[in-house]
């Protein structure tokens, strides 16, 4: 049998427990990539728990793509490959209750924010892609269109700056970056979309774009620096017109 803490507390839910355990068994290298897991009888008997308790463990780990299962006499339930890609949707939704629940101000979350996609910008000058850049391009053209909706807009605002990050081909980074570009900015955009000039964004995506094509580094930090100043400028107007 694969070792791994089986003692169970009773305060806590047994199939948390046993989730956790599983997981932690990933995690420090007990369970490898592709192996097997001990059979539904085999956990149960070993966490001595009932069999309904030990499924639910393993749905909680599915759910995490941190295990897959397969039906068949060679089935059962395999340790899973985990991608960064596959973390995103997590990461995006642990930073978007964080920022709700804790009240961080606008201003923190835009240092935040900015403060990391600076840090792609260098890299991203030297490593993009035709595709990233391509679609930095797509993005832009897309908010030049009259009559895009602001939620359309804020879409496309977001896939720009996703390519800036994906640009610097670090997967750390754009997993790191995801929860940033992904639920900080909409929140940013929820607040500023009613005083913000669609043009300026544009100009100064455009800026950026310029910048990451021709190689300059500085130049896309500095339109980053303009982006972020007029965006807690915009935030501090539609906080007076709201006090008035």
């Amino acid at each position: 049998m694969i070792f791994m803490k089986t003692e169970l507390e009773t305060k806590r839910e047994l199939s948390v427990q046993i989730a956790d355990a599983i997981r932690n068994a990933i995690i420090n290298g007990t369970l490898i990539v592709d192996e097997r897991l001990p059979s539904e009888a085999e956990l149960s008997d070993k966490f001595n728990v009932s069999r309904p308790t030990v499924r639910e463990a393993l749905k909680r780990l599915a759910a995490q793509n941190l295990i897959r299962t397969m039906r068949g006499a060679t089935g059962g339930a395999f340790v899973n490959r985990l991608r960064f890609e596959d973390a995103y949707g997590q990461q995006i939704t642990t930073s978007t209750l964080l920022l709700s629940m804790n009240e961080v101000d606008f201003e923190t979350a835009c240092e935040a924010r900015f403060t990391l996609e600076r840090a792609c910008a260098p890299l991203s000058a030297k490593r993009r892609t035709g595709e990233h850049l391509a679609t930095m391009r797509a993005e832009i053209h897309r908010q030049s269109q009259s009559g895009l909706s602001d939620e359309a807009f804020c879409a496309s605002d977001v896939a720009f700056h996703r390519a800036l990050v994906d640009g610097a081909g670090n997967p750390v980074l754009s997993y790191q970056l995801a929860g940033a570009v992904e639920a900080i900015e909409p929140l940013m955009n929820m607040i500023t979309f009613s005083a913000r000039s669609r043009e300026q964004i544009v100009a100064l995506h455009t800026e950026i774009a310029d910048a990451i094509e021709a190689g300059a580094a500085d130049q896309a930090e500095a339109a980053l620096k303009a982006l972020e100043k007029y965006t807690v400028a915009l935030a501090h107007d539609v906080a007076a017109r709201r006090r008035d």
